[in-house]
């Protein structure tokens, strides 16, 4: 498949990378800076790029049958991500790509009492900007005509390695036997390939955790 990621750099963003290219994937990564991408492979081509652009999205989506978009805002800039959500949904609908495929947020999925995470009592408030903008940017998905998918990682991602064994679910938090909720970083990269290689949610959220 030939895929195009924006956001390739950061640690969920390179993990998918590695992911993608394990997989046999035909793939370019478009970051802002190049430098940055440490990989090199004959399927893999680095092309220098912003998210915030539509024209660029556009360019690099084009022909693409998957676009993947891991950008993460830095603090303090969270409505950011409604900029570059409002850019991709234009992008990826000019360039008729086959579908977007989104690393989104956790803090508005429900939680067993029936509240979003990130309203639950010790969600961190200085995250919450951080949800909220998931949150609304996950809205503007709903309302777009393009094939998306959003995909929500469990309460906390670890740094733990790649087991191949986790649940999905849909707009529920997963947890485990304990209470908790988590994923690794590189069985959430899995589970986001899994979803590219065969398509379960079009147009639809979906979350994954052990």
């Amino acid at each position: 498949m030939k895929v195009a990621i924006f956001g390739a750099t950061g640690a969920i963003g390179k993990t998918i990378l590695w992911e993608l290219m394990d997989r046999g994937h035909e793939v370019t990564a478009v970051v802002r800076d190049p430098s940055k991408v440490e990989m090199v492979h004959e399927r893999l081509r680095v092309e220098q790029g912003d998210v915030l652009n539509p024209d660029q999205v556009a360019d690099f989506a084009a022909g693409q049958e998957a676009v993947v978009s891991a950008y993460g805002p830095k603090f303090g800039e969270e409505e950011e991500l409604l900029e570059v959500t409002r850019s991709l949904i234009e992008g990826v609908r000019r360039a008729n790509a086959g579908r977007l495929v989104v690393v989104g947020g956790a803090g508005s999925l429900m939680t067993d009492s029936g509240e979003m995470l990130m309203n639950t009592p010790g969600f961190p408030e200085e995250i919450k900007p951080l949800a909220q903008a998931h949150a609304d940017a996950y809205g503007l998905f709903e309302e777009s005509n393009i094939h998306w998918t959003y995909m929500s990682p469990a309460a906390t991602i670890t740094t733990g390695r790649r087991t191949g064994q986790f649940r999905i679910g849909m707009n529920r938090v997963i947890t485990d036997d304990l209470g908790e909720s988590s994923i690794s970083v590189g069985d959430f990269a899995a589970a986001l390939v899994d979803e590219l290689d065969d398509p379960q949610f079009i147009q639809a959220r979906f979350t994954v955790g052990y």
